[in-house]
């Protein structure tokens, strides 16, 4: 994960380097070698791929000519990803975001014991059935959604055996396939309450800039650039639904035609085309990828 991008441009060795030694862990060396399931941990997890996806930018912005405030009119991420457009877009420094993102992934495991939280991926539901779906399954307990990422697929979140019934009923209101996924803990929903406080307090302590483009929001599928509302959307997006499907319309509305996902995989740029197919999706990290890419702009 991320060793061509090591191998090949300096930048992104610099990358790597300077978030190794904010957390005080060798997490490169774990990355390009691993073990798997000790990189998969959340709070290595979370770092991680914000490191791909810092070293292709920077890597873009150093050696091809990207300029942010030229060739793109917003930053966004799917979850942890908006610490990546943060620091995609100069309001988040890299080592602020890779501690943040650290400390997030450590207080998202706390927050619930192994086993008393799951996630389930809804294919063919649209926001509105899932949560009539979540509803009628949580009897007294935690079941919501999570994210609304589009292209028929909603994600619910909350206590495993309300969630297990969701799977369990899925097919009865229509729905095509329930997923369970093979998650730590249950993201964006009200049992990670105590990693938002945790958030709130980590968040206070960071300096955030205005960013260089505005960055729209997971929570609130609209565009901020002051810092202190930038703060305060991160901490509900601890809890709160991960807007993605309203915020790529959002992009679109405002003259975006070409939504262009940097780092480690090709989920979002694929989501996009299938929330709305007259928007193009480029997915960037591997070196010959940055090359082509550079030719465009």
């Amino acid at each position: 994960m991320g060793r061509e991008l090591g191998e090949n441009f300096a930048v992104a060795r610099e990358v790597f380097q300077e978030i190794d030694e904010a957390l005080n862990q060798n997490l490169s060396r774990l990355m390009f070698q691993g073990p798997e399931e000790e990189l998969v941990l959340t709070e290595n997890a979370q770092p991680a791929l914000m490191a791909v996806s810092l070293a292709a930018i920077r890597v873009m912005e150093k050696d091809g000519g990207l300029d942010l405030k030229r060739h793109a009119a917003f930053v966004a991420g799917h979850s942890l990803g908006e610490y990546s457009a943060l620091a995609a877009s100069h309001a988040l420094g890299v080592a602020d975001a890779a501690r943040l993102l650290k400390r997030r992934g450590r207080a998202m495991q706390r927050a619930v014991p192994v086993g008393e939280g799951a996630m389930v991926a809804l294919i063919g539901a649209e926001l509105d059935a899932a949560r009539i779906l979540a509803d009628e399954a949580a009897e007294g307990q935690i079941c919501t959604a999570a994210n609304d990422n589009g292209g028929g697929q909603v994600v619910v979140s909350g206590h495993t055996a309300a969630v297990e019934r969701v799977a369990a009923q899925a097919s009865s209101k229509g729905i095509k396939r329930a997923i369970m996924l093979p998650v730590s803990a249950p993201f964006h929903c009200a049992l990670m309450a105590p990693a938002a406080v945790e958030m709130k307090e980590a968040l206070a302590e960071v300096r955030i800039r205005e960013p260089l483009v505005p960055l729209v929001a997971n929570v609130s599928a609209n565009a901020v650039r002051d810092p202190s509302e930038i703060k305060r959307l991160l901490v509900e997006q601890v809890t709160g639904l991960v807007r993605w499907r309203e915020c790529v319309l959002y992009m679109k509305d405002n003259g975006v035609d070409t939504i262009v996902e940097v780092g480690s995989g090709r989920v979002l740029s694929g989501l996009a085309k299938r929330i709305d197919r007259s928007l193009a999706g480029l997915s960037i990290g591997a070196p010959a990828e940055i090359e082509a890419f550079l030719k465009t702009l």
